[in-house]
């Protein structure tokens, strides 16, 4: 089992919402919150992921009123809970600000910025939806701003190329061909962001890359309806219940057996939106012994019962009265 492609597809990771940016210096875009944007954009998802692709040219980007960092062509930032956020073609003055209130058209629509004249710089840009309730390990780890420089090789080279090349061209399949590319450009900037992170660094990403708990962890998602306990866990990856029960928990920052808990609640939550499986199967295949049980659980980490929240999540992807482009 491969945690974090299990946390991808529970979690609903999807999106296929880009456009292009062609900029004269000077240019500087603020863009509001993602969640402004996401009756628009997706209007079916939880939460919204931001990111640029810089395909030619240097500019600048970072939160708003946070320092901005340098980036040139290959560059990719990643906005993973979707925050406020500049571009600019400077790293101070505000000279050519637009407020990023909506959200331009999809390919092959292109949005110019700045005074005319040859471009300075070229983007992609776009989104991605995923559920964030009620647990999404990977949001809860990532920070607020990721970045990943000068990507020039393998298949994510032509990242942006494929994007417009399917935009344009209009086939038969481009949606799904398109949601997938930016997945996998998504799932590629979190591979070089854990590779990345520093030895002493927390959270769940951290407890992938450590080779207990990421066994651990392993464990844990093949097998979840399972009754795991500390010892059966510390047993299966070679330490001590003391040893093992402390490193998940400082690696994580949580217990095993919370995180299976909320692990397992995210599991059910998408089984219940999905398809009309009864609460009692929903539980079994979660490993309750009891619906009661099950329900109680559920409610207590999520605040609303199994079939309240089953309504609701199916009232909310109901199809939205705002088109998108």
């Amino acid at each position: 089992m491969d945690p974090l492609s299990d946390v991808l597809r529970v979690v609903r990771l999807s999106g296929a919402f880009f456009y292009a940016v062609r900029a004269v210096e000077p240019w500087r875009v603020e863009a509001v919150p993602a969640t402004e944007l996401a009756p628009r954009i997706l209007p079916e998802t939880e939460h919204l992921i931001s990111y640029h692709i810089v395909t030619s040219g240097r500019c600048w980007g970072g939160l708003r009123g946070g320092t901005l960092n340098e980036l040139t062509a290959g560059d990719i930032v990643v906005f993973p809970h979707g925050d406020e956020h500049v571009m600019s073609s400077a790293p101070e003055g505000t000279e050519g600000t637009l407020t990023l209130e909506s959200t331009p058209d999809r390919y092959p629509h292109t949005v110019a910025l700045g005074p005319g004249g040859s471009p300075t710089n070229t983007l992609v840009c776009g989104f991605l939806g995923c559920d964030r309730r009620p647990f999404n390990p990977l949001l809860a780890t990532l920070p607020p701003f990721v970045h990943v420089r000068g990507v020039s090789h393998g298949w994510i080279e032509t990242f942006a190329a494929q994007v417009v090349e399917e935009s344009r061209a209009k086939r038969a399949g481009a949606e799904s061909v398109l949601t997938r590319l930016a997945e996998l450009m998504f799932v590629e900037v979190l591979r070089r962001h854990l590779e990345q992170l520093p030895d002493d660094q927390s959270g769940w990403l951290a407890g992938l890359r450590d080779e207990y708990v990421g066994k651990a962890l392993a464990l844990l998602h093949a097998d979840p309806r399972r009754s795991w306990t500390i010892e059966d866990l510390a047993r299966e990856t070679g330490l001590s219940r003391s040893a093992f029960a402390e490193r998940f928990s400082q690696r994580v920052g949580q217990s095993p057996i919370q995180y299976l808990a909320q692990w397992r609640m995210q599991i059910a939550s998408g089984l219940l939106t999905s398809g009309g499986a009864k609460v009692a199967d929903v539980a079994e295949q979660v490993g309750y012994d009891s619906e009661a049980a099950f329900s109680r659980a559920f409610k207590k980490l999520v605040g609303a019962s199994p079939t309240d929240w089953r309504r609701a999540r199916q009232s909310s992807a109901a199809p939205a009265s705002v088109s998108v482009s």
